[in-house]
């Protein structure tokens, strides 16, 4: 047992740089986005089935960033959707603060299941038909669907400007062929994460709300702000490194 917690299950560092320049390079090619009501929409939608149980809590540190991130520009309502079990999936209202988010997460307890990746997306399709959202945030490990419903799920979100930003958990290669199409066909973007990468992936969902609240301006100065991943990603966005 001991050595198997000293194999860190983190990628290579040559990988995991090269799978993050792939991340930058799919944002670079989305549109610009300012939304026009001044508070920017996200839905964070997470897998909570029994798989991903040792990594919630981390979730949970975690979603604060994309408050703080988004809330000079604005400001940025959030919704929680997650699905667990047997044939449940939830939505939460849309929330204003970090606090109110993070004691959503903190009620929710995880459960071994299959996924529910379609009923996320057609769930998006129709908060997003009744008012704008700015991008759905997913973090999973795993699909146990039918991809190709999926994929037609996810194209449909690119047609209503919803890009998906795919954050996958784990080293699944089928899963990860799958989100890879997700965030394609959405206008969005992938990037894989590990339990060594939780810092990047802060940072990740920082820009990633700046985005969603204020365009590629607000991308680029959270980018400055922080440094790390964050300014990398805006250096990819704005076309060259920020200064």
């Amino acid at each position: 047992m001991a050595d198997d917690r000293d194999r860190s299950d983190r990628l290579p560092a040559d990988r995991k740089s090269a799978e993050v320049e792939a991340f930058l390079r799919q944002v670079k090619s989305m549109p610009a986005l300012r939304p026009a009501s001044g508070r920017g929409r996200l839905i964070f939608a997470l897998d909570a089935t029994a798989s991903r149980e040792a990594t919630w809590d981390r979730a949970c540190r975690l979603q604060g960033e994309m408050f703080e991130a988004a809330a000079a520009l604005g400001g940025l309502d959030v919704q929680l959707v997650f699905y667990r079990g047997f044939d449940e999936c939830k939505a939460s209202r849309w929330l204003g603060a970090a606090a109110d988010l993070h004691r959503a997460m903190r009620r929710v307890s995880c459960v071994g299941g299959e996924t529910q990746i379609g009923r996320v997306f057609a769930h998006v399709l129709s908060e997003a038909r009744a008012a704008k959202v700015n991008a759905l945030v997913f973090v999973g490990d795993a699909v146990e669907e039918k991809v190709d419903e999926l994929c037609r799920l996810a194209g449909e979100l690119g047609l209503l400007g919803v890009p998906v930003f795919v954050f996958h958990e784990g080293g699944d290669e089928i899963a990860g062929h799958a989100f890879r199409q997700f965030a394609k066909l959405s206008g969005g973007a992938y990037c894989p994460f590990d339990t060594g990468s939780a810092e990047q992936l802060r940072q990740l969902l920082g820009a990633v709300a700046a985005y969603a609240a204020g365009g590629r301006p607000a991308l680029v100065a959270y980018g400055k702000r922080t440094g790390g991943a964050a300014l990398l990603l805006a250096g990819a966005v704005g076309g060259k490194e920020p200064s």
